[in-house]
């Protein structure tokens, strides 16, 4: 058999048709490629986007925002000082973006003007946290990629 270019171009095609073949096969049949959306109900999330953006226009429109200092024992996130801490209800959510099985939920009850999320709950890497309350029937927002 002689070896011309129009070989060398057929051979060179195959070649290139199997890495992507492959290629595809590969990564959409491994379990460590499966990636998730950020949640499965997106629609009604979206539903809902209005008020998340009122509620984040009225954060920051306060004086003094919330603020996140890491401890040794966690993050400690500090409300607004203005604010009785017994008139703050809410949610703090850490959504962890490679994980969906570290995401957890925090209920807001406070005595002091912080919250502690404790560190053992928190793996090294990137964080993001939400922290959704309402004081006075005035709803507020407040979201923030963190590195722990």
């Amino acid at each position: 058999m002689k070896f011309n270019w129009g070989t060398g171009i057929v051979i060179a095609i195959v070649g290139f048709i199997s890495f992507i073949m492959y290629f595809v096969i590969t990564m959409s049949t491994d379990n460590t490629y499966s990636h998730d959306l950020v949640t499965d109900k997106y629609y009604q999330q979206e539903l809902l986007y209005q008020q998340e953006i009122d509620a984040t226009k009225n954060a920051k429109a306060l004086e003094e925002n919330i603020t996140l200092n890491r401890t040794l024992k966690g993050i400690q996130i500090n409300f607004p000082s203005n604010f009785a801490p017994k008139g703050i209800k809410g949610k703090v959510f850490l959504y962890r973006p490679s994980n969906k099985q570290l995401d957890f939920e925090i209920p807001i009850s406070l005595t002091n003007t912080y919250l502690l999320v404790p560190e053992k709950r928190l793996l090294d890497g990137r964080w993001n946290i939400t922290v959704s309350w309402n004081y006075k029937n005035k709803d507020y927002l407040f979201k923030q990629e963190l590195i722990f």
